[in-house]
C-alpha cells in the first residue's frame, strides 16, 4: 500500500520534499516558520508504533528540520510536538518561537490568532530557501544557510 497523506494535513501545508522516512511540508501560515514531518508509513498514529529503526530515523529527521529552522530564523526556541488530537495520522510539528510572538511563553495552541496564508511568491520563496538549507545541511555546509 502506498503512503496517503491525511487530507487535512495536505490542505493546510505545502510539500517541500520527501526524506528517508518523512514527508516534509511547510504549514500555510506565515506568522511562524512551521514544518510538518509526516512518517510515510500507513496506519501509524503514535511514535511507538514505528519500528525501532524508523523511530531512530524520525529523531534524525526532526533534528535536521530543527537545525535548519534554527539556522535560518534564529528563534528563541524550537518547539516540537506530536499531538494528533485533530488529525490522527502521526505527524510532528516543528516550529520557531520568538519572545515577541503573541503567545510567548505560553504554548502556541493556548492563544488563538488568525493564520496568514502565504502568497504564491512567498510560498515558493520559502520552500526554495528551506530546500536549499536542507541540502546544505545534509552535505555539512550549514554556515551558508541564510535568510
Amino acid at each position: 500500500m502506498s503512503f496517503v497523506l491525511d487530507q487535512r494535513l495536505g490542505a493546510s501545508s505545502f510539500f517541500i520534499e520527501d526524506w528517508n522516512l518523512c514527508r516534509v511540508a511547510l504549514k500555510n501560515d506565515k506568522t511562524l516558520p512551521w514544518l510538518y514531518l509526516v512518517p510515510r508509513r500507513d496506519g501509524i498514529r503514535e511514535i511507538y508504533e514505528l519500528s525501532a529503526p524508523d523511530q531512530v530515523q524520525l529523531i534524525k529527521e526532526i533534528s535536521l528540520a530543527s537545525k535548519a529552522l534554527n539556522t535560518l530564523y534564529k528563534p528563541d526556541k524550537i518547539n516540537t510536538a506530536a499531538l494528533g488530537n485533530m488529525v490522527p495520522q502521526l505527524h510532528v510539528h516543528i516550529f520557531c518561537r520568538f519572545k515577541a510572538n503573541h503567545a510567548w511563553p505560553r504554548p502556541i495552541w493556548t492563544v488563538q490568532q488568525d493564520e496568514i496564508s502565504y502568497t504564491e511568491i512567498g510560498k515558493d520563496s520559502e520552500i526554495a530557501k528551506l530546500r536549499d538549507c536542507f541540502e546544505r545541511m545534509r552535505i555539512g555546509d550549514k554556515a551558508t544557510c541564510q535568510i
